[in-house]
């Protein structure tokens, strides 16, 4: 049987600079409430953050998401409104529906 020759103090350093790393936001989901309370670039700055948000929508969707749906679209995000949640998703990352039916 052949020797397998695994550096685990570099794979762990590694990881741990990855940790460590300024940019965490990535990849992250966001819990909020859309009342209109927040500023719509606070949203725009998660999204382009790489982070997904999920918001419980208070009040009519289509005003409270107005100012930011059409820059989240045109930077090839998603937005779907799910049982009194707006879910908006940054672009490369795609909502999956396939289960609703």
């Amino acid at each position: 049987m052949s020797e397998i020759d695994l550096d685990l103090q570099t794979v762990e350093e590694e990881l741990t600079e990855e940790e460590d790393g300024d940019d965490d936001s990535g990849g992250r989901v966001v819990l909020g409430v859309l009342d209109g309370s927040t500023p719509e670039e606070e949203w725009l700055a998660a999204i382009e953050d790489g982070q997904t948000l999920v918001l419980s929508v208070e009040g009519d969707v289509n005003e409270l998401a107005s100012g930011f749906a059409r820059d989240v679209r045109d930077a090839d995000g998603e937005l779907m409104h799910f049982r009194g949640f707006l879910v908006v998703t940054p672009p490369g990352v795609s909502i999956d529906t396939s289960r609703l039916d």
